[in-house]
């Protein structure tokens, strides 16, 4: 019996041995055509019985997958085409599935190349449960009638060029199989019961231009609006009981049109109300006219209509013209008479007829008009935001409209702000509205990077403004006031606390004082005034607030004396569990429902686990103490719930298991996996698994960092390691990372499948020391992770990208602990970047390095020690570990001198460095061929100094300018 046990046990060896040697590391060649799960295209159905999702791939087809839960036998695939992003949608009453079609990758590949005409999507309709598939051909957007379930709207592309915008739309009657074709659609919407389509036409010469309305229980159409006009924005109401939409009317005089508002509810005999501005000479300022930019809205209660407003330009600037009196025409014209008797060059009727065209001053001015102008820019010391900013806000601030509404009833048209208050929002239930400026502090902001603003409160009834605060201090978001879901109280953070203000009283209640623990985030290290941690939302009935302390959630009443504020969970301070966020399962919710279960996301600070815990309800809110539904060593998460039926859905994954998705119960109990994404895994040889790494760093600080072990780890042997790093990282550890081309060359997944190791330290930062304290962290780090037995200590590389590159770049001029280095877009010269523009948003770089991540207590000249001893170029001596650099010649974040400064350094010094520059490129590699190249690239250059490879000649000799063609060519897959 023994021998035959050990018999079966050796062929089970050999068979699991077999099955290993047959695995291979996953290559860069193999990513264009991995195939994975796009969550996007994920979807479940109302009633929880069916799910969709798709596996794409980057070059190549992908397919839907749609199932009944429960059923595998019911699974059916459906071609999607080259898409990588894909809009799948169940209709209310879950009996229909409709997505699209993209065109196959390789025509889409071929008709780009060719430049040919674009080619359209087709769009499939399936009845869930049958064979049924009908299929549309060449379609733009669709959308199915929401809780009616009984049409599908479908949007075709325009032919042709005619003068109008609109094309055809077709509504299909699932039920019928029958059409009804609506000419020249430009929007459409449905309103929430699905019971009604209200659209608008825009055809050639705006023959039949209008707002139509169709009662789909009918099939009848009333005209509501019909004009030479645009009409747009259509905006129903939450209820769908009412829309509202522009009207706008071309005005030659000005640049713009003219707008008017539209608003119409009582739909089975519909009140159409339309508001002129040109028509209300009294109560509308007539320099400004109905925006286009913002999308019309009622109140909640239907007696108000809310849309934007701006100023109008003049199309062509006219001169005031000046009626002259007959002496100033007299004086005129015997001053001309003077010259023209005094000139002695005139000698004949030609030379008379030349002196008097001299005189003609309008001639001079057309002469004035035709000179070319300079292109230019003025950059003024007052200027509040710089040049550059404006410039990419151009459109945005061209754009921009007020608030301004129109009550129905009185016929009367109020304007909620002006140039004094350029934020406004509206409450729930537009009983008021929050206004805010940062006018006042807006160049300080952009030099220091602290925000401030004022507040105000509007009156939606009369449209008073009064002030709220003034010099408002905001060290994060979290502070921010927020309304309550009934619109009379707002919720701030102030000083360290939070507090609640209700708005008709004017009583201001703090909220946090009285809790036995603070609500001040200071594990936060950026240059900033107590900042708070997380306000998680209100609820329902506007009572409570839940307030994050970075471990537990309290339930905060705010009417102060009623009631004290609750644990709910009880155990995250003392269990080291950080209760992060609530999953918000209802999108249409408005707070939190104290009547249902509330689930909560949790993390282990230093096991790393991860889980979701639920809040049963009680008679008077939550009950102290949250039960973990699941607590696991993975990465849990994106909790959702059917529309319509107690069936629940989340993530799991580990660093070396895809994500899928798995259903369960209300208690998710009983959890089945319900997808197969990275159907290939299975063919390639994964990291075995990871290890946290305790250490301290040399300022004291007690830290994690997460080794990832390399596909096929054995005991005992050491292996080359990649050392990555961004801030803190270490809660990564059961990330499952796509294998992929990213941006920035890097991928966990794909390094340790080729036998490296991989190791990621967190880093915490001491103000005025953002270099040194990665030097104070990683160092300690890494040797602590030496002593586990997997790192090989004389074969370690660095990575990082952006403040990551700008850590790799300064640590090896601090350490040759690294025998090589891979910085992708770093910062190099921290006094030289102070003063540079962050081109992507247009903003200074100044305000960063004081209030944000490069924690610098004041500019250079105030503190030149500190922003010298971090900067790497001032050591660059000091180098001697071999650098691969990426800096693109666009990058808008760090400025492309930056990285040349490091690089002409080093060479001048004959330090062993190449740089890779992509033209075009911004701050992380954009274009696929770019991705492709330069990921191969970095780890050539790793497998040659931390493996021992041979050094490709691009590495080891260099690429003449000549030559760079054909050798991209030959490199290209």
């Amino acid at each position: 019996m023994r021998k035959h046990l050990l018999a079966f046990w050796v062929l089970a060896f050999l068979a699991i041995s077999a099955q290993a040697q047959d695995l291979k590391p996953i290559t860069w060649q193999d990513i264009p055509t991995w195939k994975y799960l796009n969550r996007g295209g994920f979807d479940i159905s109302p009633d929880g019985q069916w799910i969709a999702y798709t596996i794409v791939q980057m070059e190549g087809d992908g397919k839907l997958y749609v199932k009944k839960v429960g059923d595998p036998e019911s699974e059916k695939t459906y071609d999607i085409g080259g898409v990588r992003s894909q809009q799948v949608v169940f209709s209310k009453d879950s009996k229909w599935l409709a997505f699209k079609e993209d065109p196959k990758f390789e025509e889409a590949e071929k008709n780009k190349k060719s430049k040919g005409k674009p080619l359209h999507d087709k769009l499939h309709l399936i009845k869930l449960g049958t064979d049924e598939k009908k299929t549309f051909e060449k379609v733009g957007t669709f959308s199915f009638n929401n809780e009616g379930s009984s049409v599908l709207a479908i949007n075709l592309p325009k032919d042709g060029n005619g003068e109008g915008k609109g094309s055809d739309l077709l509504i299909y009657n699932l039920s019928t199989e029958k059409a009804l074709n609506l000419g020249n659609v430009l929007e459409f919407s449905f309103n929430k019961p699905g019971t009604y389509l209200a659209y608008t036409v825009d055809a050639s010469n705006k023959s039949g231009n209008g707002i139509y309305l169709l009662n789909l229980a009918n099939n009848s159409t009333q005209i509501l609006d019909n004009d030479k006009a645009s009409y747009k924005s259509l905006s129903w109401t939450e209820k769908g009981d009412a829309f509202a939409a522009l009207k706008m009317v071309e005005d030659k005089k000005y640049k713009q049109d003219q707008g008017k508002i539209i608003g119409v509810k009582n739909l089975t005999a519909p009140q159409v109300t339309v508001y002129d501005p040109q028509k209300d000479s009294t109560g509308f300022d007539q320099a400004y006219t109905i925006s286009p930019n913002r999308r019309p809205m009622w109140s909640e209660d239907l007696t108000r209509l809310f849309y934007g407003i701006h100023p109008l330009v003049l199309a062509k600037k006219e001169e005031a013209k000046k009626e002259l009196d007959k002496d100033s025409v007299a004086m005129a014209e015997s001053e001309a008479m003077k010259k023209i008797m005094a000139d002695t060059s005139i000698h004949s009727i030609k030379d008379l007829k030349k002196a008097i065209a001299n005189l003609d001053t309008t001639k001079t001015e057309a002469k004035k008009k035709d000179a070319d102008t300079p292109d230019m820019t003025i950059w003024h010391w007052n200027d509040s935001r710089l040049q550059s900013r404006q410039q990419v806000m151009e459109n945005m601030d061209k754009n921009y409209s007020f608030w301004a509404m129109y009550d129905v009833a009185s016929k009367k048209h109020t304007a909620l702000q002006d140039s004094s208050m350029k934020d406004l929002s509206l409450l729930p239930k537009q009983h008021f509205a929050l206004g805010s400026d940062l006018q006042k502090y807006e160049l300080e902001t952009n030099l220091n990077g602290q925000n401030y603003r004022d507040f105000y409160v509007v009156d939606l009834k009369t449209g008073e403004k009064s002030t709220l605060f003034t010099n408002f201090y905001l060290p994060s978001y979290s502070s921010y006031p927020r309304p309550s879901p009934d619109g009379t109280k707002l919720n701030y953070g102030y000083d360290g606390n939070y507090y609640v203000y209700d708005i008709a009283s004017g009583e201001e209640t703090n909220l946090t004082a009285s809790l036995p623990v603070s609500v001040v985030d200071v594990e936060d290290d950026h240059n900033v005034k107590k900042p708070l941690h997380n306000l998680l939302g209100w609820s329902s009935d506007s009572k409570y607030v839940l307030i994050s302390d970075g471990w537990d959630i309290w339930q905060v009443p705010v009417e102060g004396g009623k009631e004290s504020p609750v644990n709910l969970t009880q155990d995250g301070r003392s269990e080291k569990i950080r209760y992060q966020y609530r999953f918000r399962l209802d999108p249409d919710e408005k707070g939190f429902d104290l009547s249902k279960p509330q689930y909560f996301r949790i993390y282990g600070e230093w096991t790393k686990k991860s889980g979701i815990a639920k809040l049963d309800p009680a008679k008077k809110g939550l009950e102290p103490g949250a039960e973990k539904l699941i607590w696991e060593d993975a990465a849990i998460g994106s909790l959702q719930k059917a529309d319509k039926a107690p069936v629940y859905l989340y993530t799991k994954e580990k660093f070396n298991e895809p994500t899928q998705y798995y259903l369960a119960d209300a208690d998710l109990s009983d959890a089945k996996q319900v997808t197969e994404n990275a159907p290939d895994a299975s063919k390639y040889s994964w990291s075995a698994g990871t290890r946290l790494v305790d250490y301290v760093s040399d300022k004291g600080d007690s830290l994690q960092g997460t080794l990832f072990l390399p596909a096929g780890y054995v005991e005992g042997k050491k292996y080359p390691t990649m050392v990555y790093y961004y801030e803190k990282l270490s809660q990564t550890r059961h990330n499952w990372s796509e294998p992929s081309f990213s941006g920035t060359g890097w991928n966990p997944n794909v390094y340790t499948s080729n036998g490296f190791a991989v190791f990621i330290p967190d880093i915490v930062y001491t103000m005025d020391d953002p270099g040194m304290s990665a030097v104070w962290c990683v160092i300690p780090a890494v040797k602590e992770a030496i002593k586990t037995g997997v790192i090989d200590e004389d074969n370690i590389g660095i990575h990082g990208h952006s403040w990551g590159g700008y850590q790799t770049a300064f640590l090896i001029t601090q350490t040759d602990m690294f025998k090589a280095a891979a910085a992708g877009a770093p910062l190099t010269n921290m006094i030289s970047m102070y003063d540079l523009i962050y081109w992507n948003s247009g903003g200074g770089n100044m305000s960063i390095f004081e209030a944000s991540q490069g924690r610098f207590t004041g500019g250079p000249w105030e503190n030149w020690d500190s922003y010298e001893r971090n900067s790497p170029v001032y050591h660059v001596k000091n180098v001697n570990t071999p650098l691969l650099m990426l800096h693109n010649d666009k990058d808008g974040a760090v400025d492309f001198t930056q990285g040349i400064e490091y690089y002409s350094a080093l060479r001048r010094l004959k330090k062993p460095v190449v740089l890779v520059q992509y033209k075009g490129e911004n701050h992380g590699l954009g274009k696929p061929e770019n991705r492709k190249d330069y990921s191969v690239r970095m780890m050539e250059f790793f497998n040659h100094h931390l493996k021992g490879e041979e050094a490709p000649e691009w590495l080891s000799k260099g690429i003449d300018k000549v030559d760079l063609e054909e050798h991209l060519k030959e490199r290209a897959f």
